[in-house]
């Protein structure tokens, strides 16, 4: 490894630790404070980020780089409206540092409280989104935690520009310097390098596609709050409205095709397969789909393609929809616990039982009854700018909001208490 890379990535993981010191007892006017003036400076930078992301979109377009990863790195003006909206509703969160999550008095008169603390430095590994470099900073920011930032080597003057603008913002209203650090390099060793510095780091969270989440597991000594792929899948129940049923796969599919939380197979009961699927195909043809079916399903759209083994088991994050006939409720669950990724599945129905049982059965992170899996995100599920969404059990499960990027401290009060 270069040693000027392994430097550099030391160097800035000292200064997050002990920035981390100082946000760990800021307190909540003063964080508020910060995260409103960098919205302000996001929204009031619009041209400099416009410039960075464009230089990032060319270089990609003269890589050759498909439709998905061009829409992850794009910024337009929405979307800066988006993360500066963001900030500012993380502004508005309750603050979660020093909660008390719950409290107990012993008989022997020690009064013990279970209270919430930042979890330090957060060293975060993404891809192409821009948009992390500001989701991250400011829910860290909130919750306490110094943020270490490696995104993809195709944003990095995007991801550049925003740790700048955040920084300058920031600083002007006291936060302090490493409290945002961004690994300039594209350098792969400087991943590598973030992955071993258990010395400043505390945990690392991966942000990508299933190569970038395999390797970070695999090799990372820091601890890792796995966010995973979405092979995500709706359910269409024999009971189902079948006009709400047609809305709610479109969406899931089509509303933005490449994200995590899209629906990639489309399961369909066969005592409704006959007239829902040609509706609900012609509907997803006419908006780009291309459609991979099981045998059964090519009975009903003779235009869909076979589909394999290896299409069940993909997320696509295209405009690409692998369809299944099945025979009821049991059979979609079979399939969905063997072709999962434990992130969002969806049942349509009007059947109470079959919705219990499913979102009982259901092994997911989020487990939805007749509503698009598009929702499974920290905004839309009221907490703000999300950090990942995480579809392990441990520490944290779905949309990682500022409760998740905490962890916590037990507080024993005594009067002179000693232990016989």
């Amino acid at each position: 490894m270069s040693t000027i890379v392994r430097d550099e990535v030391i160097a800035k993981g000292r200064r997050a630790q002990t920035a981390s010191a100082r946000l760990s007892v800021m307190d909540r006017e003063q964080k508020d404070r910060i995260l409103l003036a960098m919205a302000e400076a996001v929204e009031g930078s619009k041209e400099r980020m416009l410039e960075a992301n464009a230089r990032d979109v060319t270089a990609a377009e003269k890589r050759g780089a498909s439709a998905t990863p061009i829409d992850r790195l794009l910024l337009d003006e929405a979307r800066i409206a988006d993360m500066a909206e963001g900030l500012r509703t993380v502004a508005r969160l309750p603050d979660p540092v020093g909660e008390v999550i719950g409290g107990w008095r012993l008989p022997n008169g020690l009064e013990i409280s279970k209270v919430r603390v930042p979890l330090g430095v957060v060293g975060i590994i993404y891809e192409s989104r821009p948009n992390v470099t500001v989701d991250a900073a400011g829910l860290c920011l909130k919750a306490g935690n110094a943020t270490l930032l490696r995104g993809g080597s195709d944003a990095i003057g995007s991801n550049v520009a925003l740790a700048g603008i955040l920084n300058e913002a920031g600083a002007r209203e006291g936060l302090p310097e490493g409290a945002i650090e961004i690994i300039e390099t594209a350098d792969r060793e400087a991943a590598a390098e973030l992955m071993r510095l258990t010395e400043y780091v505390d945990v690392l969270i991966p942000r990508g596609g299933g190569g970038l989440i395999k390797r970070v597991k695999e090799e990372s000594t820091v601890p890792v709050i796995e966010t995973g792929e979405g092979n995500c899948h709706v359910y269409v129940d024999g009971t189902a409205d079948l006009d709400q049923a047609e809305a709610i796969v479109v969406n899931a599919k089509c509303q933005r095709p490449s994200v995590c939380n899209a629906a990639e197979t489309l399961l369909v009961h066969r005592e409704v397969a006959a007239c829902f699927l040609p509706r609900v195909g012609a509907k997803l043809r006419e908006m780009g789909v291309e459609l991979r079916g099981c045998e059964e399903t090519l009975r009903h759209l003779p235009e869909a393609r076979p589909a394999g083994e290896e299409d069940w088991r993909t997320e696509f994050l295209s405009l690409i929809l692998a369809v299944k006939v099945v025979a009821d409720v049991g059979e979609a669950i079979g399939h969905i616990s063997r072709y999962g990724t434990k992130h969002s599945e969806a049942i349509l129905t009007e059947d109470l039982r079959n919705a219990r049982r499913f979102t009982r059965e259901v092994d997911a992170a989020a487990v939805y009854v007749n509503a698009s899996t598009r929702f499974t995100d920290g905004g839309q599920f009221g907490m703000g700018a999300e950090i990942g969404i995480s579809t392990q059990k441990l520490h944290a499960r779905g949309p990682m909001g500022l409760s998740e990027l905490t962890s916590y401290k037990y507080v024993i009060v005594g009067e002179g208490q000693i232990r016989s």
